[in-house]
């Protein structure tokens, strides 16, 4: 093995900044038990001095929310001309922005749930058209965030202020809402890897949060908050259904190296039913995140993967770069 000079970037102005640090901190030292040379920095207005002149070998990004993981650091990376690991520009931007990520899985023929994206408006009347075109039984989110944050679910019995009042939470956020069927049944999630070419699911793992509605921010990074059972006691079929739909999901959107894909599976009596979410293209790092509790079950201890994507990066190398055409005289 190599050993590379490798800058973990953190942090950022995002609501999940925190999370993002924590992550980058298991990062960052499962590399340098792997050997490698590591520097942690955070994702601000100097970042791009800070890799120009570390003379890094490699950039492993691990960060979430905006500016970080929806395609803007990903384009200052392909400006400075430097490996990276993770999906490139349009993919990250893609997954990052539910409302758009939903228009690809629906040409790609995959299973998302019915929903509608409001701009600014009365969030009462919001609230009622939602109703109208998506359903009864609701989950309010941000069209760009992650961690759960702001998101909340509404059963059929719910009054419309009280969406109206989720719809209000999410605009104070965000520019755009998301409003989807609430669909009733297991919390999973499916991560994907890609090494050497070729992108494989991982384990399924069921999420279950005794202590909250769902699988809320607290319960993602409270220790001991939620329970987690990888691979997931699901019927072979459906277990197949979900890795299937990871994988094709992560193509549809043109994500590279690693993601993690979210689904429910089950509604309305019909235990196989799975809804695709959304997809995550920089998932969690921290001693309680998904993707490393998958990975090891799939055989892939956390020291060997980080330093797996980081090579695998490093060899691949930038974008290949043309040179000028002169004018014609």
């Amino acid at each position: 093995m190599t050993a590379l000079s490798v800058a973990v970037v953190m942090g950022g102005p995002s609501t999940e900044a925190e999370v993002s640090r924590a992550s980058a901190r298991g990062v960052a030292a499962a590399l340098r038990e792997a050997g490698h040379r590591v520097a942690s920095i955070e994702l601000d207005a100097w970042l791009a001095d800070s890799i120009r002149t570390g003379g890094y070998d490699v950039v492993f990004p691990v960060v979430h929310g905006a500016v970080g993981e929806d395609g803007c650091l990903q384009g200052l990376l392909e400006v400075l001309d430097v490996p990276y690991v993770g999906s490139r520009v349009l993919a990250s931007a893609l997954a990052m922005d539910k409302p758009s990520a939903r228009v690809a899985f629906q040409a790609a023929g995959l299973p998302v749930a019915r929903g509608r994206a409001y701009g600014r408006g009365d969030p009462i009347a919001l609230a009622r058209d939602a109703r109208r075109e998506v359903g009864a039984r609701v989950v309010v989110k941000p069209a760009a965030g992650g961690s759960a944050i702001a998101v909340a679910r509404h059963g059929e019995d719910a009054p419309d202020a009280d969406v109206a009042a989720s719809i209000a939470a999410v605009l104070d956020k965000d520019d755009v809402v998301l409003v989807e069927h609430f669909a009733r049944g297991r919390e999973v999630t499916c991560g994907v890897l890609e090494l050497g070419g070729s992108a494989r699911a991982l384990p399924p793992t069921e999420i279950e949060s005794p202590s909250d509605a769902f699988y809320t921010y607290e319960a993602r990074y409270a220790k001991g908050r939620s329970v987690h059972t990888c691979p997931a006691n699901l019927p072979a079929p459906v277990l197949e259904a979900v890795q299937s739909v990871a994988v094709r999901a992560f193509r549809a959107l043109g994500c590279r190296d690693l993601a993690r894909v979210d689904f429910v599976v089950g509604d309305d009596g019909d235990a196989a039913a799975v809804t695709l979410l959304e997809v995550n293209t920089l998932p969690g790092m921290t001693e309680t995140s998904l993707y490393p509790e998958a990975a090891a079950v799939a055989g892939h201890a956390f020291p060997a993967l980080v330093s797996a994507l980081a090579a695998q990066a490093f060899e691949r190398g930038t974008p290949r770069r043309n040179a000028p055409i002169p004018l014609p005289r």
